[in-house]
């Protein structure tokens, strides 16, 4: 590595070796040739004390000095000059040549971490046994495993790098830059990975000219599609373009005309008149995504970009947020459409959306990065099928399936909610979700069985017709229990033993899809796995609802849900027979709840919604509990009495299947 000069003697005389001949001994000479010459001086005569002899002593002093410069280089080349001999051991590599190959790799990785094709390949063996520093090892290491062609170790890499938060900034751009598909993907479903992991979305493209992105969206409405759907997608897309032609209209100035489907948006423009006109065509566009060759439209027309302007433009809008999580987690559903869903940044935000406290944002999110991720997850979850846990990769086997059926006007998060509380309390308990919890089974129940994979289903309702999202659609609940049995076999219900937990019409839902499952032989395995059932305020045998049809304007136009629920609907009767009959051989567990309580519907009708002997089903315990129809199936607290009852069933009813 170059010549290297030890440090001077103490006796100040530089680089002196050992073995060979020695400067001091030249030294040594001279100065006994002076004090000859000196000692001649002073005994001589005069005359020769003359500039003869002193120009003597000064040739005899440059000649000896001469000598002895010509030692002092000899010695310098001879003795300092070293190179490192070389180790059989590759680690104590450290000449010239290893410095030379160590910046050549520096230069070889900077190359390929600015080149995405070349990254998104495996690396070769000649890049395997890279020279770097020893913090630098694990990233690359990892990030090679994580492209084996073992999945287990892919798994075990993507859980390592999860697990890292002592990184420097860079090596987690590193990883962010130089990882494929699916570890970016497995890092988005680690519970634990730093959110460093990923890379900000690619910059949008600009918006044309005299365009707005409620224009933009109009025109990707416009360019789906429209032949060949059903009744319900052709309504939300002509009101969606209706509404939005005249919401421009009024912004260019031009007439707007206030009769027919500009109504609503009138009535709704003092509070969010944008984002209310964009929900008309995102409620259109979640209709569409449902379709698979919509999908392909969507993204051709760059509709993964225009979603991902209005996510972020409408960040405190979480409605908005909510239905564009809807189409990506639908477009998710197709595989070939996975590339382009992670290139165009998606990835990214739904990594950080599932860091959320929110939980409906989260779990919005953890459904698209769910139907993302191929090497974990076999199942698919399709719209309005929400997993609530684990909602991340998790070690923890899964060994039972326990499934939440909302009921009319309900929702899969809303109506598992705790008890509503006063805002002083609501206050104090939001920091602590043993306290307050706006759904129970995501974070009470996932606790206590984190062995359960716990699933919440959501569909749309409505008391009455008037007051219906799509007039078209007037679905009975036979064709509901059809549609929910198609998605939850999808999302892989029945290959695990598994509990139904329902509220009010939901319970109707189970009973019909149970007594039609056992109908069809594929579907066995779902009624060999249902091990039980608890049913809230479940009317099996007709509700006064419907009875108030006439005398009141929320249910002028009662919608055929509500109509089915009627006492005398022979709908209803023949489902209860039926039912009886098919789980009269079956050793079901079944659990019971009924309100005791009215409920206030508006602020004119109270009603006892479900009396208790419509909710008995002749199967199981019943149990009346001192509250109204909208919070029975919400506790109070952890340690209140529903709660706890729920646990119980829930842990004896599945003990034999959670010790296996």
């Amino acid at each position: 590595m170059g010549a290297r000069h030890p440090p001077p003697p103490a006796d100040g005389f530089p680089w002196e070796r050992r073995g060979g001949p020695s400067l001091r001994t030249g030294r040594m000479s001279l100065a006994a040739y002076c004090m000859i010459c000196c000692r001649r001086m002073a005994t001589s005569s005069p005359s020769l004390k003359s500039s003869k002899y002193w120009r003597e002593i000064l040739l005899a002093l440059k000649k000896s000095l001469t000598l002895d410069t010509q030692v002092v280089e000899k010695e310098k080349m001879k003795s300092y000059v070293y190179v490192n001999t070389v180790s059989l051991d590759n680690r104590e590599n450290h000449g010239i040549i290893y410095q030379a190959r160590k910046e050549l790799h520096k230069i070889v990785r900077k190359l390929l971490a600015t080149s995405a094709k070349i990254l998104r390949n495996p690396f070769a063996d000649t890049f395997s046994t890279v020279d770097v520093e020893d913090h630098e090892c694990t990233v690359w290491l990892l990030l090679r495993k994580s492209m084996s062609a073992d999945k287990a170790a892919r798994l075990q890499a993507v859980q390592e790098m999860s697990q890292a938060h002592h990184w420097q900034d860079y090596q987690y751009r590193i990883i962010a830059q130089a990882c494929d598909l699916r570890t970016l993907i497995g890092l988005a479903r680690s519970k634990e990975s730093d959110l460093r992991f990923f890379l900000p979305p690619p910059p949008l493209p600009s918006l044309k000219e005299d365009s707005s992105v409620e224009e933009e969206l109009r025109h990707l409405l416009a360019s789906l599609p429209q032949t060949e759907v059903d009744e319900c997608i052709q309504y939300f897309t002509s009101l969606a373009l209706s509404e939005s032609s005249q919401s421009l209209a009024a912004q260019k100035g031009g007439l707007w005309c206030f009769g027919g489907n500009g109504l609503p948006y009138a009535e709704s423009f003092g509070k969010v008149p944008s984002a209310t006109v964009e929900m008309f065509c995102l409620e259109a566009i979640v209709k569409h995504s449902e379709i698979p060759t919509h999908c392909d439209k969507i993204e051709a027309n760059g509709g993964l970009q225009l979603l991902q302007r209005l996510y972020q433009l409408y960040k405190d809008c979480p409605k908005v947020q909510r239905n564009i999580m809807r189409v990506i987690g639908n477009m998710a559903l197709n595989e070939h459409l996975h590339p382009a869903i992670v290139h165009s940044g998606w990835v990214s935000l739904m990594a950080e959306a599932m860091k959320s406290q929110q939980i409906m944002e989260a779990s919005h999110a953890a459904r698209t990065l769910a139907n993302l991720d191929r090497e974990t997850v076999q199942e698919k979850y399709q719209d309005g099928v929400y997993v609530l846990h684990p909602q991340c990769r998790t070690s923890q086997p899964i060994k039972a399936d326990v499934l939440f059926i909302h009921g009319l006007m309900g929702a899969a998060f809303r109506t598992w909610r705790q008890q509503d509380l006063d805002e002083v309390l609501m206050e104090k308990a939001s920091e602590d979700e043993d306290r307050y919890t706006t759904c129970w089974p995501k974070t009470w129940l996932a606790r206590d069985c984190p062995a359960l994979r716990i699933i919440s289903v959501e569909y749309d309702t409505s008391l009455s017709d008037w007051r219906a999202r799509c007039p078209m659609e007037r679905k009975s609940i036979a064709f509901r229990s059809s549609e929910l049995l198609r998605k939850l076999r999808a999302a892989g219900v029945g290959d695990r033993p598994m509990i139904w937990v329902s509220h009010s019409m939901g319970g109707l839902l189970v009973k019909k899809m149970l007594v039609e499952a056992s109908k069809k032989p594929e579907m066995s395995t779902l009624i060999n796995n249902t091990r039980g059932m608890i049913f809230y305020s479940v009317p099996h045998h007709g509700s006064h609802l419907a009875e108030y049809s006439v005398n009141y304007r929320y249910l002028l136009f009662p919608s055929l849900e509500v109509k089915e629920l009627s006492k005398d609907s022979p709908a209803l009767k023949a489902l209860q027979n039926d039912f009886l009959e098919f789980a009269k051989d079956k050793n079901f567990q079944v659990l019971n709840f009924v309100e005791t309580l009215p409920t206030c519907i508006g602020s004119m009708i109270k009603l006892h919604v479900v009396p208790v002997e419509s909710a008995d089903l002749g199967i199981g315990e019943l149990i009346p509990v001192d509250v109204n129809h909208l919070n029975i199936c919400k506790p109070k607290t952890k340690d209140a009495f529903l709660y706890q009852r729920t646990l119980q069933f829930i842990h004896e009813t599945l003990a034999k299947d959670l010790e296996n």
